[in-house]
C-alpha cells in the first residue's frame, strides 16, 4: 500500500494553509493566512474562492458539521466551524456566508471540534489540539507535554499522563477502534489506548510532527511533517513515506470514503494523496488495487492475470469464500473467482461503504445508513436494526457474520451482543441479546456445522476468552471461559477450529465445544506454540485451511501451518463416518486427536466410538462409566446418563421425568448427594420416600453424623427402614424399565444418535 500524491505547479493560496476539510469525497474547503476560503472540486479540477475573511481574521482550525447518523441528514450539515486568531469561532455556510461569530476566548482559538452527533462543540486555547471520545462523553486535549482525557460528567475522574518529551501539537481519537494518536515537537508520533497505555512509539523524525489524523474506519492513519507525508497502519508501522515539496503540513483531513488525504501546507499548497496498491489474498488468488479504478487479479497456480476495470473509484473490497466483493462510490460489484469477466452489479444507496463482511452464503455492507445483507446473486436479503444502532462505530472486531447468524456488539452498552437471523433480519430466538458481566472487546462466530450448534467466541475487557451457544431454546445461556490473556482470535473457514494469541503462546482449540461435553478434555484438545517470535501486539489476519496468517507489530506477515488432521476429523464426524475417524486417529497416533474424537463422540451420543477414544487416552474411569451406560435398559436412561457425563444434571433429570422414569430421576440425585432434591421428587410423586431416607441414613452413618435437616426428620418420624423391601422395589422399577424397552425393539438400536 502506498500514497499517490498530487500538487499543483503554483499554489492557489498566497500564505500558509492552516486547515482543510472535506464536504464530500470529491469536494474540499481550505483556509489560509491570506484570509481566503477556497473550494476544490476534484472531479473537474476547478478551484474557486468561497469567501474572503476580514484582514484581522486568521483562520486556524476548520471542522464540518457531522453528516447525519443512521442515514438522517442533519439540518446544519452544510455548515462548518472555523476558529481564528482573534478569539472567535465562526459558523460558516457552504456558500461562504458567516452565519454566526462567537467571542469564545481571550486568545487565539487553536482548535474546534463538533462531537459525533453535532450537539456540542469544543474549542480550546492555549490547547493545540482537541478530540471527542467515541461516545461523545469524553474530551481529549493537549496541555504542553501532557495528554488529558476529561469526562463531561461532573465529579468524574480526569485521566492525565505525560505523552511526549516536547510540546504535543496534534491529537486524534478514532470512534471505531477507540485508539488515540498524538504527535509532538519531540519529532515522534505515538498510538495509545483509551486508558493511556502506549501501544506504539515511532522513531524520531527529522522535524516535529505537525499533523496526524485517523481514517474513518480506523484501519489507517496519516502523519504530516516538514516535506513529509506518511501512511501508517493502526498499530503504528508505516506503509509508505512520501517527501513532497510542501513545507510543514499543518493539518490533514481524510475524505469521507477513506480513499484520499488532503494536507494544509506551509508553502500555500494543498496536497492531495490517494491510497493505492491495497492487497487482498485468498487461497491461490492475490488482488492488487493498481489504480483508483483498476484491480489486478493474479492466480499464483498458473500465473494468469486479469484486469478488473471499474466506472468509479474503488472504496472497499473483500475477498473470501470464492467471491470478490467491491464497492465503488456508486455501485457494488460481485465477482466469482471462477469467472472474472461477468460480475453482478447493483447500485448503492449511499457510496460511503465503511465495511464489507463475507460468509459462505451471503455478505453484508455497512454504510452511514445501516447494515445490509446481500446474497452473492446481488439480492438484498435483510437489513437488521436495533435501538440506538450506530453504524459509524462498527468494525471486524464488533460485528460477525455466519451463514445463519449475525452478531453485533452494542456500542451504547458494551456488555451486550445482539443476535439476528440474516435471512429475515429479525432477532434470533426469543429476541433477547447476549449479555456478559464485563465489557466485550471482540466477537467472532464459528462458520460451519448445524444452526442449533452455532457458537460465538468473544474476548472481554479482562482479555478472557469465552464461548457460548447463540441458540438458547428458552434456557439461560451457559457462557464458559476457555482462555485467559487472549489478544486476538479467528475461526477457521472450513471447520470449527479456533485459534488465538494467548499471552506468550499461540493456541489452537481443535474442538472448543469440548468444554460443554467434558471440561477435563479441553486442555488435551489444544495445540500450543511459543509466540515470542511474533514480537509485541501481533494480530491474526486470517485462518484459511491449515494456514494461520499473523501480522507482527512491524507490519511483516508470518504464516503458521497447523496439522490438517483435526480438520479431516471434523469432516468425518460431521458426516458420521465414525469408523474412518477411528482409523485416522490410529494412523496419526496423536493423543490430541484421540481427545478431540472422544469429545466429538460424546457430543454426538456415539458411545461406542467414545469408549474407544477414551481408552486410547487412558481415561479408564470414563471408559467404565460409558460401558455401564451401554448396559442401561432404556433409551431414555442412556441419554440421561450421557447428559450426566457432560455435567448437564438438570437436563438429565428433566429427560427422565418426562419419560416417566421417576425412580431413576430420584436415584440420579441420590448418587450426586442432592438429598433435598431427591426427597422433593419422592414426596411430589409419592414414591420411594423410604428409599431416599434409607440412603440418606446410610450416608450419615458412614460418616458418623446425625440428622439435623428438619425436613428429613419430619418424614423419617415413625418410619422404619427395611432394606429388603427397598431393594425389592428397586428391582421392580428396573424390571418395569426393561419390559418397557422390550416393547419397543427399535430403541436399543438407536443408542447412537447421529447429528
Amino acid at each position: 500500500m502506498r500514497l499517490k500524491t498530487s500538487l499543483l505547479k503554483e499554489p492557489k493560496h498566497k500564505e500558509l494553509v492552516s486547515c482543510v476539510g472535506w464536504t464530500t469525497a470529491d469536494e474540499l474547503y481550505s483556509c489560509s493566512d491570506d484570509h481566503q476560503i477556497m473550494k476544490w472540486n476534484l472531479l473537474n479540477g476547478e478551484t474557486t474562492q468561497v469567501v474572503k475573511l476580514p484582514d484581522d481574521t486568521y483562520p486556524i482550525d476548520l471542522h464540518w458539521f457531522p453528516k447525519g447518523l443512521g442515514g438522517k441528514r442533519q439540518t446544519h450539515a452544510e455548515n462548518f466551524v472555523l476558529t481564528s486568531s482573534d478569539g472567535k469561532f465562526h459558523l460558516i455556510s457552504k456558500t461562504g456566508r458567516v452565519e454566526k461569530s462567537v467571542e469564545a476566548h481571550c486568545g487565539a482559538v487553536l482548535a474546534g471540534r463538533w462531537n459525533y452527533e453535532g450537539t456540542a462543540l469544543v474549542t480550546g486555547t492555549p490547547i493545540y489540539s482537541v478530540a471527542w471520545g467515541p461516545d461523545s462523553e469524553k474530551i481529549l486535549y493537549t496541555s504542553g507535554k501532557q495528554l488529558i482525557i476529561k469526562p463531561l460528567q461532573p465529579n468524574a475522574k480526569v485521566l492525565q499522563w505525560k505523552a511526549h518529551d516536547g510540546i504535543i501539537l496534534k491529537v486524534d481519537w478514532n470512534s471505531i477502534n477507540d485508539l488515540i494518536l498524538s504527535a509532538g515537537e519531540d519529532c515522534k508520533y505515538k498510538v495509545w489506548d483509551s486508558y493511556g497505555r502506549q501501544l506504539y512509539s515511532s522513531q524520531s523524525h527529522e522535524y516535529p510532527i505537525t499533523s496526524i489524523a485517523w481514517a474513518m474506519d480506523g484501519e489507517l492513519f496519516a502523519v504530516g511533517s516538514f516535506h513529509t507525508l506518511q501512511l501508517c497502519d493502526k498499530t503504528g508501522w508505516s506503509y509508505a513515506l512520501e517527501k513532497p515539496n510542501t513545507g510543514s503540513i499543518f493539518n490533514i483531513a481524510w475524505s469521507t470514503d477513506g480513499t484520499q488525504i488532503s494536507g494544509a501546507c506551509g508553502n500555500g499548497h494543498v496536497i492531495f494523496a490517494h491510497v493505492v496498491e491495497q492487497r487482498w489474498v485468498w487461497k491461490n488468488f492475490g488482488i492488487t488495487l493498481t489504480k483508483r479504478r483498476t484491480m489486478e487479479v493474479r492466480n499464483v497456480l498458473n500465473d494468469a492475470v486479469d484486469l478488473l476495470e471499474f466506472r468509479d473509484r474503488v472504496i472497499k473490497a473483500s475477498l473470501n469464500y470464492g467471491h470478490l466483493v467491491v464497492s465503488t462510490s456508486l455501485q457494488c460489484y460481485i465477482f466469482s473467482t471462477k469467472n472474472w469477466n461477468t460480475p453482478l452489479i447493483f447500485d448503492l444507496k449511499e457510496g460511503t461503504v465503511s465495511l464489507i463482511l463475507q460468509a459462505e452464503r451471503h455478505f453484508l455492507l455497512v454504510d452511514g445508513g445501516g447494515i445490509y445483507l446481500f446474497s452473492y446473486e446481488g439480492r438484498l436479503v435483510s437489513s437488521p436494526k436495533f435501538p440506538g444502532m450506530r453504524t459509524d462505530t462498527l468494525n471486524v472486531q464488533t460485528i460477525s457474520l455466519s451463514n445463519d447468524t449475525l452478531a453485533i456488539k452494542d456500542k451504547s452498552d458494551e456488555k451486550v451482543i445482539y443476535l439476528f437471523e440474516p435471512l429475515s433480519g429479525k432477532p434470533l430466538g426469543d429476541g433477547k441479546p447476549l449479555t456478559h458481566k464485563t465489557e466485550i472487546m471482540e466477537i467472532a462466530l464459528d462458520q460451519k456445522g448445524l444452526t442449533n450448534e452455532r457458537k460465538i467466541a468473544f474476548i472481554d475487557k479482562n482479555r478472557d476468552l469465552y464461548i457460548t451457544s447463540v441458540k438458547r431454546f428458552g434456557k439461560e445461556q451457559k457462557v464458559t471461559k476457555i482462555g485467559t490473556m487472549v489478544h486476538t482470535l479467528a475461526w477457521n473457514n472450513t471447520c470449527n477450529i479456533l485459534c488465538g494469541l494467548q499471552d506468550t503462546r499461540f493456541t489452537v482449540w481443535y474442538y472448543p465445544n469440548a468444554v460443554y461435553v467434558d471440561k477435563d478434555l479441553l486442555p488435551k484438545t489444544l495445540y500450543e506454540k511459543d509466540a515470542s517470535e511474533f514480537s509485541k501486539n501481533p494480530q491474526i489476519v486470517s485462518f484459511v485451511g491449515s494456514q494461520v496468517t499473523i501480522r507482527r507489530a512491524d507490519g511483516s506477515l508470518i504464516h503458521i501451518n497447523i496439522s490438517h488432521y483435526p480438520a479431516i476429523l471434523h469432516e468425518y464426524v460431521n458426516n458420521s463416518k465414525w469408523e474412518d475417524a477411528i482409523r485416522l486417529c490410529r494412523f496419526v497416533k496423536d493423543q490430541t486427536l484421540w481427545a478431540c474424537l472422544a469429545a466429538m463422540a460424546v457430543a454426538s451420543k456415539d458411545m461406542n466410538t467414545a469408549e474407544v477414544a477414551y481408552a486410547s487416552i487412558g481415561e479408564i474411569d470414563k471408559v467404565q462409566y460409558i460401558s455401564s451406560i451401554k448396559d442401561l435398559p432404556s433409551k431414555e436412561s442412556r441419554l440421561a446418563h450421557i447428559l450426566l457425563f457432560s455435567g448437564n444434571v438438570q437436563d438429565a433429570e428433566t429427560l427422565l421425568l418426562q419419560a416417566g422414569l421417576i425412580y431413576q430421576a430420584i436415584q440420579v440425585n441420590i448418587n450426586l448427594y442432592n438429598w433435598e432434591r431427591a426427597l422433593e421428587l419422592a414426596v411430589k410423586h409419592k414414591t420411594h420416600v423410604d428409599t431416599v431416607l434409607a440412603y440418606r441414613q446410610k450416608f450419615l452413618d458412614d460418616f458418623g453424623k446425625k440428622e439435623t435437616n428438619q425436613r428429613f426428620l419430619q418424614y423419617a418420624e415413625g418410619l422404619e427402614v427395611n432394606w429388603d423391601k427397598i431393594k425389592a422395589k428397586i428391582e421392580l422399577e428396573i424390571a418395569k424399565e426393561r419390559e418397557r424397552a422390550a416393547a419397543t425393539p427399535t430403541v436399543r438400536a438407536s443408542v447412537t444418535i447421529q447429528r
